[in-house]
Parts: structure tokens; sequence; C-alpha cells
């Protein structure tokens, strides 16, 4: 007897009562389609000779699990890179999330003015907290930071000559290149000096040679070391103005806070571009920022009223959950408590005795490994080469491939590094209330 025959049919198996209960859960149709796929496979498995451990209920419920999991999960981050790009760059303060969800979940005045009871605009969520913590005359967002400057530029190169330094033709993650966006949006690309020096007289010279926008695009994720040089921002800025050019500050990672102070290098901050004379400056929502996926715009009024009105404009629009939680994210700029309250702050300004008392307590909890001193990095496109000085929790374990893979099959996956040949946990990018269920899946592991 062909043992495919003795496989029950699809009506049979959709009358069982397993099956009727994953019905409730996951619907008709898509129960169907699995106890489909499901007897398809079986058939295939019984032509060849082989019999299934399972049946077909729970292969059934296996199926549509699977199909219905979340590629999206949160997971623990334990490398040690604070703006982790693979892994969703700043996580929200607890602030950003309450309004984001505030958002979501209810109608809001994203296009509507209370007091005119008219239509609104959504530009000027956010734009007033951006004017006021930067001195910024306008502000507009868009959805990410390349899309600020494919934006920026299609709006105010195209057709134009534009000017930027190969000092600065820089790629970031994706495949992301500034001259490639340059050449999209209309621009006439005009490139001056070299790899490592470029001078005032090459922007000069461009200028004078018909230029009417010039392009800084910062070193966010290098450094040019050796025999370099560039000239200061104030010089290009001054210069491109004397010859009716607009300057356009490309400065990436968006940083509203002196990183110096917590013993890395400085990295170029908004207010000092603005101060400086750029006329428009973008950088990101989710980087130093430390809030949501955006792209902000700042600076002169009357180009941001020209952008604002261009087509382009709708196509990258800022959502409502993003302007939500941006304005929560400034607010706490405003009140002078992102230190505190921005997690990617928090981590970069946590004491090294803080993270090693975390992990002392881990360690006592897993009975063994080793605490060393180590380094954080910052991640995300942002302070290249800056390390902050953290402690490591090292582990110890046959095969550390295998149980890094047992951890990020976890719930919820937990995330580490592997070096020389061992687990390494920096608890400086564990988020707060993590410690206990980060010790629950560890021990799970070693189990």
């Amino acid at each position: 007897m062909d043992p495919r025959r003795a496989l029950p049919s699809v009506d049979k198996i959709m009358q069982q009562q397993d099956i009727l209960e994953l019905q409730k859960s996951y619907g008709h149709s898509l129960t169907l389609h699995a106890v489909q796929e499901i007897l398809s496979e079986l058939r295939t498995l019984a032509a060849s000779g082989v019999k299934p451990d399972e049946n077909v209920e729970e292969l059934t419920a296996r199926k549509l699990e699977e199909w219905t999991r979340p590629t999206l999960e949160p997971v623990i981050n334990a490398t040690g890179v604070i703006l982790h790009t693979n892994l969703g760059r700043a996580p929200l303060s607890k602030e950003a999330t309450a309004d984001l969800i505030q958002a979501a979940s209810n109608y809001s005045t994203l296009e509507f003015d209370l007091e005119s009871g008219k239509r609104g605009s959504r530009s000027v969520h956010a734009a007033e907290l951006l004017k006021r913590l930067t001195g910024a005359e306008d502000a507009l967002v868009v959805n990410n930071n390349a899309a600020a400057v494919l934006l920026v530029l299609s709006v105010l190169a195209k057709r134009k000559k534009a000017v930027i330094s190969r000092t600065q033709l820089v790629e970031i993650g994706g495949g992301f290149r500034i001259p490639e966006v340059m050449a999209q949006s209309g621009a006439k690309l005009v490139e001056i000096g070299t790899t490592n020096r470029v001078h005032l007289e090459d922007y000069r010279e461009a200028l004078e040679q018909g230029a009417q926008v010039v392009l800084r695009a910062h070193h966010s994720n290098f450094k040019i070391v050796g025999f370099t040089a560039e000239p200061e921002l104030t010089e290009i800025v001054r210069l491109a103005h004397d010859h009716g050019a607009v300057f356009i500050d490309d400065l990436g990672s968006g940083a509203l806070l002196d990183t110096s102070q917590y013993e890395l290098a400085h990295e170029p901050m908004v207010q000092e571009s603005l101060a400086s004379g750029a006329d428009l400056v973008c950088f990101s929502g989710d980087k130093l920022l430390g809030g949501p996926q955006a792209g902000i715009i700042l600076g002169r009024r009357d180009l941001l009223e020209k952008i604002k009105r261009a087509p382009l404009t709708r196509a990258l629009r800022a959502d409502k959950l993003c302007l939500a939680a941006l304005s929560a994210t400034l607010l706490l700029y405003l009140k002078d408590k992102a230190e505190t309250h921005i997690p990617v702050w928090q981590m970069i300004s946590s004491p090294v005795k803080e993270v090693e008392l975390r992990e002392v307590q881990l360690r006592e909890k897993l009975g063994q490994g080793e605490i060393k001193p180590g380094e954080s990095t910052i991640g995300g496109g942002s302070l290249p080469e800056e390390t902050l000085a953290t402690s490591l929790l090292v582990l110890d374990v046959d095969r550390p491939d295998v149980f890094a893979k047992k951890l990020r099959a976890s719930e919820p996956p937990v995330i580490v590094r592997i070096e020389d040949n061992k687990i390494v946990l920096d608890l400086r990018t564990v988020l707060p209330g993590q410690d206990e269920l980060l010790a629950q899946i560890l021990s799970r592991a070693f189990a």
C-alpha cells in the first residue's frame, strides 16, 4: 500500500479539535494553508519511506508559529556598541516611548489647528523645540538624514555647481555615497582638493568659476590621519557667503551635547555649525541625538520655506510616530535631562565602576566568569575609533560560537562578542532592568 494514502485528508484534519483551536488564534485561511503545506511535506517524506516524529497537529502549530513570529524583535545588546546600526541604533527614552504610544493609539493634531479649527501643518511639530534648542531660524523633519541631504540638494543645487572636498566623498552604511546622492539631486558635482588635503584656495577657485552651493560632509564614520589639511568651517562659510553661495553642513551624527566631557573626542555640534554661519545643517535623529530615525534640517527660514514647498518634501516627510518620539526626546534636552533620561547618553556617561558593579552581581548569580577592563565603542557612524573605558564579563566556554548562537536563539535573543575564543559581555549597553533577565538566559544557556 502506498504510505501516502495513510495520511488524513485536509478536510478531516481541519475538523480536529487541536486544529480548530489553532483556527481561533490564526484564522481559518492561514491554518488551512499551513495544513496543506504540512501534508505536502509529509507526502514527500512518506514517498521516501521516512516517518515523521510529530503528528500533523504539532507540525501545523509549529508552522503557524514560525510564519507569524515577528522578524523585528527586541534583543539584549551586550556587545558594548552603543549605537549598533544592525540592532536599531538608539533605543528611545521612556518619555519618547510613552508619547509614541499615545500618538499611535489616538487621533492627534498631526495636521489640525485647534485654535482655528482648520487644517494645520505637520512641520510645526518638533520645529519649535529645535529652534529653541539650537537658535535656528526654522526647522524641518523628514524620515532620515539621507533624505534630508537629498532633499536640500534637490531644491537648492539642482542644475547648479555644488562644491565638495574629496576628503569628504564619504560612503555610509548601506552603500549611501555622497557623490551619488549629489548626482541624484541634479547637482553638478565639483570635486576639489585631494583625498587627504584641501585648502581654502581650492574652494575659492571653484566659487570663482560659478559654484553656487558648498556642501561639507562630516567624517562621521572614518578618520583621515597623517599628512592632512582642511580649512576651518568658519573660513569656508565666510568665503561661500562672499561669493553669494549657500553653505550646507551635513553633520550626520547630530550631537547636541559636548562629547569631550566624557573623555571622547569632540564631535562637531549642531549649535556650533549654526553659530559658524552655516545656512543649513542636516543631521540624524537616531544617532547621538538619541531619538527616532529622522532627518533634521535647521537653518535659514527663507531656504526652508522653499524646501517645504517642494513636491519631494511630501514623499520624504516624517510620520506622527517619529514626530511624537522626536518631540519628547528634544524636550528632555530642553529640561537638561538628556544625560539621565536618554539611553544613549546614560550609556556614554555611565562610570566604569557602575558597569563593573553590575557585572560583579551577574557573575555572582552565574557562579563563573572573570571581570576584566575593556572598551566600549559609540558606533552608528559616530566618533570613529573613539572608545570609552568599560568593564567586561568574560566567560570561558566550550565552543563559544555555539554558545553565542544559543544566546541568539533565546527569548529575547542576547547578542554578545567573541574575543580570544571567549564570550565577552559589556553591560554598558544592557538597558537598566535587563540584568536579571540576562542572568536567567545565561544560566539556561550554561545548563
